[in-house]
């Protein structure tokens, strides 16, 4: 008898209504169920994807020892867990390959800003990015973000979206993801009671941690994004101060008021040399203090961290608190000013005015060349002193002649690019970092550049009072930063952070004001009342009442208790 050693053939398969040869030769066979990708793609996001939140945990002192990597080990746990739990709401088809692979681009950049400037993602840093122009982008690119964004999210994209997934019926495919959701959650549940004290403790104690979670941060930004802007975006614009009026001060005037108002970028008041600074930063903005024209006020705080938040709130009637919660939309601060009768223009060399200047006459910088001034794509501020001349004689003959206010928005300190905001001459401070990189060079070397943009700060500044000092009219400026910079702090840069946990640096900004010899008279506005008034606690939320005040504009929505030249005037 002989046996025969050779195997039976394999049965033909099935698939889309086509018969295949053998199961190995199968498309079947080389495809991946989407549970294995699912766990593949939480493993990657919750170890690689997530290195800031690990080096950030690494560096605290709650995560040292034994007890450390245990907390460490459960909350990687935690994490995986809730990736797969997450994932397994969008594991159909047609859906999880373009959902995980904008994910792990997004986690990546994510992580590169987190890790380059400790930068933590949250709504309002969401709303900075997209609010964000062209010239700003093109100053935070760095071949350190190619290179995070191709090996952190790009490749593990690209290897995701080549993988063919394996046909799974509906309700197959309802079932296995609700499992998916069910062993994710309890992997997350089990995890986090094995390390909860230690879990609740960080939470409590370093809130920053939970903006350091990809990219559930990311998806939380966009969640309270949308329901913070949506339903106001709905809401029809309610008028502002309909009954303005100009005050008395405009009846038989000689010389028509002028305010041109500074709204500086990224000004930090600890650089201030005004208000002590040991270096001399602002040495022609001193000058003119000790000829009593010009007062610092040493202790303004702003409404926020970045551009986005702060210039709406600076110029809202409505306080901090009441500008960030209210559902309703109002005019501002602009729109009153117009209301009343005032010639009102806005002069951007910024990202923008956030919709603060929609109704009145604006122009932007971005579109002039000019040699000298315009050399390194973005424009240095002075280049707004020309444009304002033109801009001014644009504006109606008649509304010139009862008063005119001018918005100047520097470009100012913007960072991470310091070295771009001031010419040569203003360098003072050496050696300044020339990179975008500010982790590249020492914390010396960026402070170098930051202050030398201060400096130029100061000229740009004493050149537009010397040009009000030119003019036939009754003239004033009034410069408030929007928000306040890290320096290296804590290993802290930029800007930005959550207001409730951003350092003083963000939000301790510089405000001064100078009163020409006639601004001064028409008002009956003493420069040494200020004076004595320049070290009283002031917010943004100032801004709005104490220009209704300067111009003497009489309306029911200004706050005498919020007009820092009430008490002084008369």
């Amino acid at each position: 008898m002989s046996v025969s050693l050779s195997s039976s053939p394999q049965p033909p398969v099935s698939w889309r209504g086509q018969t295949l040869p053998a199961a190995v030769d199968s498309p079947v066979a080389h495809t991946r169920s989407l549970p294995h990708l699912v766990l593949l793609l939480a493993l990657w996001l919750g170890t690689v994807g997530n290195i800031a939140l690990w080096q950030q945990l690494w560096m605290l002192p709650e995560t040292g020892g034994w007890q450390g990597l245990k907390f460490t080990l459960g909350m990687g746990l935690w994490l995986v867990g809730v990736l797969v739990a997450f994932f397994s709401l969008v594991a159909w088809p047609w859906v999880f390959k373009p959902v995980a692979a904008t994910l792990l681009v997004c986690a990546a950049a994510a992580t590169h800003f987190m890790l380059q400037y400790s930068a933590l993602i949250d709504s309002t840093m969401l709303l900075n990015v997209l609010n964000t122009d062209t010239q700003e982008a093109a100053d935070l690119l760095s071949p350190r973000l190619v290179l995070t964004l191709a090996g952190l999210g790009l490749a593990p994209a690209w290897w995701l979206w080549k993988q063919p997934i394996r046909p799974t019926g509906g309700w197959r495919r309802l079932g296995s993801n609700a499992g998916m959701a069910l062993v994710g959650l309890l992997v997350a549940g089990v995890a986090l009671f094995w390390v909860f004290q230690d879990f609740a403790s960080l939470m409590r104690n370093h809130k920053q941690v939970r903006y350091l979670i990809n990219p559930l941060n990311s998806v939380y930004a966009v969640g309270k994004a949308a329901a913070d802007t949506m339903p106001r975006a709905q809401q029809p614009l309610r008028p502002l101060g309909e009954d303005a009026r100009l005050g008395s001060s405009y009846t038989q005037q000689k010389q028509p008021p002028l305010l041109v108002l500074v709204v500086g970028e990224t000004a930090r008041a600890a650089n201030f040399g005004l208000g002590g600074y040991g270096r001399d930063t602002t040495p022609k903005l001193q000058a003119l203090e000790k000829q009593g024209k010009l007062t610092y006020f040493s202790q303004v705080q702003s409404c926020g961290t970045n551009t986005q938040a702060s210039v709406p709130c600076m110029f809202s009637h409505l306080d901090k608190q009441g500008h960030e919660s209210s559902a309703e939309r109002f005019e501002n601060l602009l729109d009153v000013l117009q209301r009343a009768g005032l010639a009102v223009v806005w002069v951007d060399n910024q990202s923008g005015c956030k919709g603060v200047c929609d109704r009145i006459p604006h122009t932007h910088t971005r579109d002039l060349k000019l040699p000298g001034l315009c050399d390194l794509g973005d424009c240095l501020d002075e280049v707004m002193l020309g444009e304002m001349e033109k801009q001014l004689q644009a504006l109606p003959a008649e509304r010139r002649q009862r008063g005119v206010v001018v918005v100047l928005h520097q470009m100012g300190s913007h960072g991470p690019a310091y070295y771009k905001r001031a010419p040569a001459s203003f360098k003072v401070f050496q050696p300044e970092c020339n990179s975008n990189a500010l982790q590249e060079c020492s914390q010396k070397q960026v402070v170098n550049a930051y202050d030398n943009s201060i400096r130029y700060t100061d000229h740009f500044l004493s050149q537009t009072i010397a040009w009000l000092d030119r003019q036939p009219m009754s003239t004033a400026m009034l410069y408030l930063s929007d928000h306040g910079e890290s320096l290296g702090e804590n290993n802290l840069y930029l800007h930005g952070l959550p207001y409730a946990i951003a350092p003083q640096e963000q939000k301790h900004v510089p405000m001064l004001t100078w009163l020409s010899t006639p601004m001064q008279q028409r008002l009956k506005l003493p420069v040494s009342c200020l004076a004595a008034k320049s070290s009283q606690a002031i917010t943004h939320d100032n801004l709005f009442h104490s220009v209704l005040g300067l111009m003497d504009v009489q309306t029911q929505v200004h706050q005498p208790a919020l007009d820092v030249f009430a008490t002084c005037k008369g």
